[in-house]
């Protein structure tokens, strides 16, 4: 189902994220930033000056009623984005969730079947997928520019915001999840966790993560937002050549061209390489922009979005995994493992 000329978007929950949804939207030229929405009558009045061409909600339904309406941007608190993204897909919208689509597998994939059920857009806000420097990654990978993948880390570090309604894992990882799984092409066969709650008892601000995939990948992720530094890199290392992508850095990918060599003489032995690092030319468009520009694309013309409904169940499943071996004291959990893409 496609839309005719601009596509008219509410963005429901106008914190700190949500307003750069609608700034976002507001300056995108294929889209009509229509509605603000916020239960807090202090934050939908700043969206007032800040968008004076939206109209102003404190209701979600009053979006819903709107016939012209044909999007909806889910910025809510995570605990509520399962239900107020099902209200929107029930009332015949097409729904954009920021990360986690969901905080359980079941009612992230009662998502994916409501918008599949409707021939509506889903799109889980897996920002990072569409930044520049971790498409390039993805493509280098695909390409066989780094051969055959050994293991992939990350550290999203930082001394962060606390939260009450979910910890670092739900917080943070969602963003390296999304990343590993789109790099990897498949789910995980097992998963393990451990963290540690400093700060609120039953909130881990520490979690370490490892996943196994079937090909012999690994991943370890390191989440915290107790820590002294601010860290948003991932680094993968591959038989060829080794790669990292660092957020936080003024050239965001880099390539090395270091690894283990066979010594040419027969003989078993290896020989390392450490050749020297190349930094490609990446672009300098906000990965928002990207994002939500796909988002309208998508629902203008009826495509299936890159990190569509079943992309967020995926994520969900490992987030699901990683948190009960959480509550098993880092006991391993096992997963099905198929096909991420």
């Amino acid at each position: 189902m496609t839309v005719q000329g601009r596509v008219e978007v509410g963005v429901v929950g106008l914190g700190y994220w949500g307003s750069n949804v609608a700034r976002v939207f507001d300056a995108l030229p294929d889209c009509e930033l229509k509605w603000c929405c916020d239960v807090d009558l202090a934050r939908a009045e700043r969206s007032v000056a800040a968008f004076p061409s939206a109209r102003l909600a404190l209701d979600l339904d009053e979006l819903l009623a709107d016939p012209g309406l044909d999007a909806i941007a889910v910025a809510t608190p995570v605990a509520t984005h399962a239900t107020v993204a099902q209200r929107v897909l029930e009332a015949g919208k097409h729904c954009f969730v920021e990360k986690p689509l969901a905080q359980n597998t079941a009612d992230a994939d009662r998502l994916r079947a409501l918008a599949e059920a409707g021939e509506k857009v889903l799109m889980a806000g897996h920002l990072l997928e569409y930044h520049p420097g971790v498409e390039a990654l993805a493509e280098l990978v695909e390409g066989g520019g780094l051969g055959r993948i050994h293991y992939i880390y990350s550290q999203r570090l930082n001394l962060g915001k606390l939260r009450a309604d979910e910890n670092a894992l739900w917080s943070l990882g969602a963003h390296d999840v999304s990343m590993v799984l789109a790099l990897v092409g498949e789910l995980p066969v097992e998963v393990s966790a451990r963290g540690e709650s400093y700060v609120r008892d039953g909130i881990e601000d520490v979690v370490f993560a490892h996943l196994r995939f079937r090909t012999g990948v690994t991943a370890r992720m390191h989440l915290s937002w107790l820590d002294p530094h601010k860290e948003r890199r991932l680094t993968v290392v591959g038989s060829k050549r080794m790669a990292t992508f660092d957020d936080m850095a003024a050239h965001k990918l880099t390539v090395y061209d270091k690894g283990f060599d066979p010594d040419g003489a027969s003989t078993g032995e290896y020989v390392a390489r450490s050749g020297s690092a190349r930094t490609p030319s990446i672009s300098g468009e906000e990965p928002l922009r990207i994002e939500l520009g796909h988002f309208v694309d998508c629902v203008r013309n009826g495509r299936r979005p890159r990190s569509d409904g079943a992309s967020g169940v995926r994520v969900v499943q490992v987030l699901e995994a990683l948190q009960a071996s959480l509550g098993a004291e880092g006991a391993t959990v096992e997963m099905a493992g198929s096909a991420a893409r």
